[in-house]
């Protein structure tokens, strides 16, 4: 029962989480950091289990996981209730995860046309990876590659998002012009968007069946500054099709056949939320136009 769990305990906890710190949660909540050190103890003492683990950055616990998502439900139909009441800030603050590419295309479009009221907290995360933000409570909805529903989500497909083996005409006569794609592209240098990042060595084990590549990878964590480094010629890289077709001749498609499709789905907390609802729908219009 919610009497179970006090309140105060429970908003504390998201608090330390948000703010990763128990001083800075303090300041936010205006008690002292022994007073929040105090809440936290109570409230492991009353679950009998650990729920965070004081590192840096804090870390939650499988059981912390569950509570952190009960605290920010919690506060998200609080604020749902009080607007709906007219008390207190109308804003409610919505968190969300959401893959580079889709952040730098057609994802911010999307929620300009969420109607006035909510305040986006956007986390870039890998699309393989967004569902695990979910998971651990960090957030309330995301843009991810897996359909197959977090514990507590609904999962709607929203589409496929195109990448295509892009490359400077100027790098494809220094290093792909003397041999067929298949054996020149895995030794040349390569772009990729992080170490997470697995669309280049999938493309090249379509190509070539072979499972190691070229050892000169460029690491760019930036969806504009990854388009940028392959049309200036520093390696190819796979780039969605919504960003290559912007660049005009300054990218050349090495495999206009072999397009590689990235399902994206939209998964988010199962709450009957006002302000999550409109965001659904905004993204799934936005999905809609462009995606495929």
């Amino acid at each position: 029962m919610m009497s179970d769990l006090p309140l105060d305990q429970v908003r504390t906890l998201l608090a330390v989480v948000d703010e990763q710190s128990f001083d800075a949660a303090a300041a936010v909540l205006h008690v002292t950091p022994s007073a929040v050190s105090q809440r936290i103890k109570s409230l492991e003492q009353r679950t009998g289990r650990v729920l965070l683990l004081r590192t840096k950055p804090i870390q939650l616990t499988s059981s912390g996981q569950v509570l952190i998502r009960f605290a920010r439900s919690l506060a998200q139909l609080e604020q749902d209730a009080l607007a709906e009441l007219g008390l207190g800030s109308s804003v409610r603050t919505l968190s969300i995860a959401v893959n580079a590419d889709s952040l730098a295309t057609w994802f911010l479009p999307a929620l300009a046309k969420v109607p006035d009221g909510s305040c986006f907290d956007l986390q870039r995360e890998d699309q393989d990876h967004t569902a695990a933000l979910l998971r651990e409570g960090l957030v309330m909805a995301a843009v991810t590659a897996s359909p197959q529903p977090v514990q507590g989500c609904t999962s709607v497909r929203l589409g496929r998002m195109r990448y295509r083996a892009m490359a400077s005409p100027a790098f494809i006569s220094r290093w792909l012009s003397d041999a067929p794609l298949p054996s020149s592209l895995p030794t040349a240098p390569v772009i990729v968007f992080d170490r997470k990042d697995d669309l280049q060595d999938r493309f090249l084990r379509s190509l070539t069946r072979r499972r190691s590549f070229t050892l000169v990878r460029h690491h760019i964590p930036a969806s504009e500054s990854f388009v940028d480094a392959v049309a200036a010629g520093l390696g190819w890289g796979m780039v969605p099709e919504l960003q290559a077709a912007e660049r005009g001749d300054s990218l050349v498609d090495l495999a206009p056949d072999r397009p590689l499709d990235v399902p994206l789905h939209w998964q988010q907390w199962k709450l009957d939320s006002p302000a999550l609802a409109a965001v659904a729908a905004a993204v799934a219009q936005g999905a809609k136009e462009s995606l495929r």
